[in-house]
């Protein structure tokens, strides 16, 4: 068998695992029981999961139940009919993992975040890199929450209190202030990289693409099919595009370094002659580099 056959077979089977893992959600298959659904030994099936899909199949099941969970939350379900319905055999175990990825609790998000508390601040751009451009930078106890920019302090403003219209809004320029040096020393192209703690809610699918753009070297790019390809759904660059334009964290997680196959900038939510002056940017200091 060639190497690309191997490939495609290889892909092949864990879109099958993945399948059985989602048809199965609320049971959720132990390795063994997987592997031996797929006729592979449990140990060859976890390390080549775990190289395909970046997550482990446990990890990809937790993904999973938490999407279906707020799914659920959103459609009006109360928590205790939401957690046994995704397969969480009780309220600890689903408190414990939902407060790691949602950032709130279970019953919060299905508020729309009612009783959160967010902090913001906005700020111009460094002028030589991005022109007339403002950015916003939010954050929650855990993390940051939100990166958007824009061309008017009032309309990024609009936006943050829509989104979030339930939550504790309010404005600490002072709080955020070493957060924000951080990233316009990267947009300076003093600063090759962004590493923050983030408290951003996602599907499992956007979590791969999102982790799939951070691992993209600075002053590079890749094609939607690329990153399709690097999550294992090398037929996926639609929904890969989707995932990208739902990214709330502008340059933390760079969405910008995505363009389209023929070479062309693609769509960026912020804009694409931001999309190409940042790349102009990074390119222009790697080369120095």
């Amino acid at each position: 068998m060639t190497t690309s056959a191997q490939d495609k077979a290889t892909q092949a089977l864990i879109a099958r695992a993945c399948a059985y893992l989602r048809d199965n959600l609320a049971q959720a298959p132990t390795l063994e029981a997987l592997g031996a659904h797929l006729h592979i030994s449990p140990y060859h099936l976890q390390r080549t999961f775990k190289r395909l899909m970046r997550v482990s199949p446990r990890q990809y099941v937790e993904a999973l139940r938490l999407e279906a969970l707020k799914a659920r939350l959103r459609a009006g379900d109360n928590v205790t009919e939401a957690l046994y319905a995704v397969g969480y055999g009780s309220s600890s175990r689903l408190y414990e993992k939902a407060n790691i990825t949602l950032g709130m609790t279970p019953s919060t998000y299905g508020k729309k975040g009612a009783g959160m508390v967010i902090v913001y601040t906005i700020s111009p751009c460094h002028a030589e890199a991005l022109d007339a451009t403002y950015m916003l930078l939010a954050a929650t106890e855990r993390g940051i929450c939100a990166v958007r920019l824009g061309d008017s302090e009032d309309v990024l403003e609009a936006e943050l209190q829509a989104e979030f219209s339930r939550a504790m809004i309010g404005r600490d320029d002072e709080a955020l202030a070493q957060w924000v040096a951080h990233i316009q020393h990267y947009i300076a192209g003093e600063q090759g990289q962004i590493e923050m703690p983030l408290d951003v809610r996602a599907t499992a699918f956007q979590a791969q693409v999102w982790e799939a753009l951070r691992n993209i070297p600075y002053g590079e790019t890749r094609t939607y099919s690329d990153i399709a390809n690097a999550i294992g759904q090398p037929q996926a660059a639609r929904a890969v595009a989707r995932a990208i334009a739902s990214n709330p964290v502008a340059l933390v997680i760079p969405c910008h370094r995505v363009v389209r196959k023929d070479g062309k900038m693609g769509g960026y939510r912020w804009g694409t002659r931001r999309k190409a002056q940042l790349l102009a940017l990074e390119q222009s200091k790697a080369q120095k580099d």
